[in-house]
């Protein structure tokens, strides 16, 4: 009696699991998002590397000689435009200063003797007590004073300059790229202390063949792909550089960037796409796209999700990719492939 109930309740919990796996497949898939593909007119356009670059770009060097006693800033940081970055000591400048003023008051009172003594000349040349030759040599003296004091005061005045450069401002807002110096390390005329760039002023600069040169004046249009971000910018203007290497055969087109982009610096590479043209074009989504090694496809839904492979052209958008061969105007295509490729 025992093995007879024993086997009545395994069957019965072989049947409930059958009815449960009988309930699973019966059930539909989950939604999926899907789009269709279409038929639109897209520019027709022509691909180049490029690589993004600083309009205004300097490195600050140093015009005096001493030791740097301040850094006041790091890679990274953004500085405004009069603020300042490096401190080198002044004391040699400030006692070069010092010296060229002293000079300079030695000078006046030797002028005011002078001056004296040659209006003292012309009295007594008057009263017939002096002579002509005392009166011009006296002139002398005093013009050459008055010169002196001239020299001076533009010594002077460029010691004063000197100790200035001991203070190092940013010539324009931006972020510093580079610091060549440390703290304590000793600054000559010449040596870069930083190098930064201004990041409302960024260009993208490509090499083109030649012979695409008419096509890309003619649209005037481009708009630049940066792949390590993942971002689409369009092109605020477009320059053809008017000359061209012997050598490779090949123009520079410089491509400028709207001043309100950020999050990308010198650098970065680019892929600039120049509109030629306008073509109609089987367009599908890019999210509905997948790579797996050497196979391109997409899962298209209709009665079943059925992986299919794709051959993508170049035409197209951010948002979608053109499409060869594969696809069918109408036909819908999977959003979530990872999702698709669970049913």
């Amino acid at each position: 009696m025992k093995r007879r109930r024993l086997a009545s309740v395994l069957v019965a919990m072989l049947a409930a699991c059958g009815a449960e796996e009988s309930d699973k497949a019966a059930a539909p898939p989950p939604a999926l998002d899907t789009a269709a593909v279409e038929v639109r007119d897209v520019d027709l356009t022509y691909s180049a590397e490029a690589v993004v670059e600083a309009v205004r770009q300097s490195t600050v060097a140093a015009q005096i000689a001493g030791r740097i006693v301040e850094l006041r800033f790091d890679v990274g940081d953004y500085v405004k435009k009069g603020e300042v970055i490096v401190r080198i000591d002044e004391r040699a400048a400030a006692q070069a200063l010092a010296a060229s003023e002293a000079q300079v008051r030695q000078a006046e009172a030797a002028l005011r003797n002078a001056r004296a003594e040659y209006e003292r000349a012309r009295k007594l040349v008057a009263q017939k007590f002096l002579s002509q030759a005392a009166l011009d040599r006296a002139e002398t003296e005093y013009k050459a004073a008055q010169e002196r004091v001239s020299a001076l005061i533009a010594g002077a005045g460029q010691a004063a300059t000197e100790r200035g450069f001991a203070t190092v401002v940013a010539p324009y807002s931006g972020i510093v790229s580079a610091r060549h110096v440390e703290l304590g390390e000793m600054a000559t005329p010449g040596k870069p202390l930083m190098t930064g760039f201004d990041p409302g002023t960024l260009r993208v600069s490509a090499t083109v063949p030649q012979a695409q040169v008419a096509a890309i004046q003619a649209g005037a249009r481009a708009r630049i792909e940066l792949p390590s971000v993942g971002r689409w910018i369009e092109a605020s203007s477009l320059t053809v550089i008017p000359s061209a290497d012997p050598r490779t055969h090949t123009t520079q087109v410089r491509i400028g960037l709207p001043s309100e982009v950020r999050g990308i610096y010198p650098g970065i590479y680019a892929r600039a796409h120049f509109v030629t043209g306008r073509k109609p074009a089987l367009l599908v989504p890019r999210a509905a796209v997948i790579r797996r090694s050497e196979l391109t496809a997409v899962y298209v839904v209709a009665d079943t999700v059925q992986l299919r492979q794709v051959r993508l052209g170049t035409a197209g958008d951010e948002g979608a990719v053109e499409v060869l061969a594969g696809l069918k105007p109408g036909e819908r295509v999977a959003l979530e492939p990872v999702k698709a490729g669970l049913h």
